[in-house]
């Protein structure tokens, strides 16, 4: 939990991840308690540039976490991918980012504890959440230990499903093994109808979700290359603010 706004956090908690200015601008406005911020959401997630954080750290009242992931794939990191992670937290905390998400896997499918307890190290005082990286670990409850090992303050999970709902069940089992050593924060496919499953537990303070509609309403400029290339074709994109309000009103009902 960030120190500096945990008076003022709601009983439970909606985290949504975004990948710009406008869109997180948007979520806080339909009633965001925190962001993720990322770019590439389509990848899975990956840094956002300084350029990004920056902006979306002038502009935002609620606070806001960074996403420190330098490609997509797999979780286990060269030594170079590594190094830059670290530059890019120190990077995020001199911007004035209220959190870091991150972590890293060995190549057994284990949590790389030496490095994510140096994540976690680079990253204090900064709150610390451990990814979805975890979805991918050979033994959860083993990886649970590892991560509340590194020093992490939250674990991001679907519970090794494609979306929360479906992983519900590991997901109580380990908020229930946890017991208040970790926050357990279900993620993926969170929306007003999978959410009831997983507050009636009442095991989770806190929720992330990302909240997005496509569109290509604006995409097209007819002009020069850009009729007969499919990238200046593509749409993008946008936060879908009436999603998040929706899940705000089953967790304060």
């Amino acid at each position: 939990m960030d120190s500096n706004s945990a008076s003022h956090q709601p009983a439970i908690l909606l985290e949504i991840c975004t990948d710009s200015a406008d869109a997180a601008l948007a979520a806080e406005a339909a009633g965001a308690d925190r962001i993720e911020l990322c770019c590439a959401i389509e990848a899975g997630g990956l840094t956002p540039s300084y350029g990004c954080i920056k902006r979306v750290l002038e502009l935002l009242k609620i606070p806001v976490h960074i996403l420190i992931r330098p490609r997509s794939g797999n979780f286990c990191y060269s030594e170079n991918e590594f190094l830059q992670m670290l530059e890019d937290i120190a990077i995020a905390k001199t911007a004035g980012a209220q959190g870091i998400v991150s972590g890293v896997l060995n190549p057994d499918g284990s949590v790389d504890t030496a490095r994510t307890k140096l994540l976690v190290e680079q990253a204090q005082p900064l709150s610390f959440t451990f990814h979805r990286a975890f979805d991918l670990a050979r033994d959860p409850i083993q990886a649970l230990e590892d991560v509340i090992f590194c020093g992490a303050n939250r674990l991001l999970s679907s519970g090794q499903e494609l979306n929360a709902g479906e992983g519900a069940e590991l997901l109580s089992k380990l908020a229930t093994l946890a017991d208040n050593r970790i926050i357990i924060m279900p993620g993926a496919g969170i929306n007003a109808k999978s959410i009831d499953k997983l507050l009636a537990p009442k095991l989770f303070t806190e929720f992330h979700m990302t909240a997005r509609v496509f569109s290509d309403a604006d995409a097209k400029i007819p002009t020069g290359l850009s009729e007969r290339d499919p990238i200046a074709q593509a749409g993008f994109w946008h936060t879908d603010t009436q999603k998040i309000k929706s899940v705000k009103q089953r967790m304060n009902t």
